[in-house]
């Protein structure tokens, strides 16, 4: 067995990435527009060639972007409200007056009144090709807003009953009466998708590559989970019978109770994994890489019972691990996947990996456990993997650093030969030096910032996901100085 037939092109070459969420983009107006942009024009100046993000979906008000409302749609507030100005779908005074709903719903009002008209713009013609392309999703994604703004935002499993099981005469009469709400959503996912292609196009031109990020499990309170109740694990008023988590690891000494309904990978099976293969589809669609988080779960899985908030009170189920992965590899031959393999990874998970010829990952701050085999150390690297300094749930490289206890700091120096107090950027180039084709750096890193920079603590509920890149962060970490680190390790 294998995986993608070629190698996805960012593997052509030794790189460099940086991992940044577009939501950490300076800028009130939107991520997409100038501001995506200028982040590019910064990595392509230091020779910086892969940009990662977090899942891209709308989420919900936790902002975790790995509890979409979506497992395709992207995130309306991704939007840059300024490019609708330059498409005559706002105005300027417009822009600085109404909040970021109304802009959104003028924009759309504007251009959908049009849609009618001859002659046919370039614009209304992408916008009918997108509905067509996009349908399989987008129809029953816009239905699933309008109903639940409709409802205040309360969750679908709350909804009135014929809703709630999608009964063909209540949804049509919800059509009727809200068909303005439904196009508005569609109109919101086409400018996401004009303002994204626009993005990645540009970055692409100058030799940047777009890595994206995959939970392996979907929100309860998502479209997915209500347009298709019997792919999951669900009672008959739509509840999750058991749920995801995982048990206790390096992240959380008493496991995570995630709460994600659970696949019913039986019912997945018997028509091919199609659900599965037009999500993978999707992505690929916005990106030249795809990392599956939390890879293992495809072997195995931590399945909670839904009634008991206690995870270790879990226990193991098989995933559909070599008949998964064949029909994906079957129906998208070159799909481009990285495996998400950290935390409690066994000999099962890496030979499910290495049979699909699926690149993993190492993360240098788990490297220190004492064990000269440690996967994680720079002499244990593989070439076709990939190696972080941190991920976006680990602390900064430096907030790590200063919380070591001092025989843990004594083994970080002396693996590291670290001599002064510039320990990120000793670190990053450490990281640099590795055998693995493809280094990520975490934006924060970059700027060697503390522990109140963090992005997400996993476990927790407050604070995560709202770090802001510093307007003048191409000052802060010079691009110049960036590239000949880079340049140093043939990157």
């Amino acid at each position: 067995m294998s995986g993608a037939l070629t190698p996805a092109p960012v593997f052509s070459r030794r790189r460099a990435g940086v991992l940044l969420h577009p939501t950490a983009l300076p800028g009130n107006d939107g991520k997409l527009g100038q501001q995506a942009r200028r982040f590019v024009d910064y990595l392509a100046d230091a020779g910086i060639t892969v940009w990662q993000t977090l899942p891209t979906g709308p989420t919900h008000s936790d902002l975790s972007p790995y509890q979409s409302l979506s497992a395709h749609a992207g995130n309306p507030e991704f939007v840059d409200l300024s490019e609708l100005v330059y498409l005559d779908l706002l105005s300027t005074d417009e822009l600085a007056r109404e909040t970021r709903g109304r802009a959104l719903e003028i924009a759309a009002g504007r251009f959908l009144a049009t849609t009618g008209q001859q002659p046919v713009t370039t614009n209304q013609d992408t916008w009918r090709q997108f509905l067509s392309d996009h349908k399989a999703w987008l129809v029953d994604f816009a239905l699933f807003i309008a109903i639940r703004d409709a409802h205040g935002g309360i969750p679908w499993y709350e909804w009135p009953m014929p809703l709630r099981r999608r009964e063909p005469l209540a949804l049509e009469a919800f059509r009727a009466r809200h068909r303005n709400a439904i196009e508005q959503v569609c109109f919101e996912q086409f400018v996401f998708h004009l303002q994204w292609q626009a993005m990645r196009r540009y970055a692409r031109e100058r030799g940047v590559l777009m890595f994206g990020d995959i939970p392996i499990f979907v929100a309860h309170d998502s479209a997915d989970v209500w347009a298709h109740p019997d792919m999951f694990k669900l009672d008959a008023q739509g509840q999750p019978l058991v749920v995801a988590g995982v048990p206790p690891d390096y992240f959380s000494p008493d496991g995570q109770h995630w709460g994600n309904p659970l696949y019913d990978w039986q019912a997945m099976a018997a028509d091919g994994y199609r659900w599965w293969i037009d999500r993978l589809a999707s992505q690929q669609e916005k990106f030249d890489l795809l990392r599956i988080d939390h890879f293992r779960g495809l072997q195995a899985f931590w399945e909670i019972p839904a009634a008991d908030a206690r995870p270790v009170n879990g226990h193991w189920v098989a995933g559909p691990a070599d008949a998964f992965l064949s029909a994906c590899f079957e129906q998208l031959p070159e799909l481009p996947l990285v495996a998400e393999n950290l935390g409690i990874i066994g000999a099962d998970v890496e030979a499910l990996r290495q049979r699909f010829n699926l690149p993993g990952m190492t993360v240098m701050q788990f490297g220190f456990d004492g064990s000269a085999s440690n996967p994680h150390l720079l002499h244990n690297h593989k070439e076709r993997d990939l190696v972080y300094t941190g991920t976006h749930d680990n602390d900064t490289t430096l907030g790590w650093y200063q919380s070591l206890d001092e025989r843990t700091r004594a083994h970080v120096n002396q693996y590291l030969r670290l001599t002064d107090d510039s320990i990120p950027r000793q670190i990053i180039q450490a990281a640099l030096g590795s055998v693995s084709g493809l280094v990520m750096i975490p934006m924060q890193d970059l700027l060697g910032l503390d522990s109140s920079a963090r992005f997400n603590t996993p476990g927790t509920t407050s604070n995560n996901w709202i770090w802001q890149l510093p307007e003048n962060y191409q000052s802060l970490a010079r691009s110049d100085s960036l590239r000949s680190m880079v340049n140093l390790y043939g990157r």
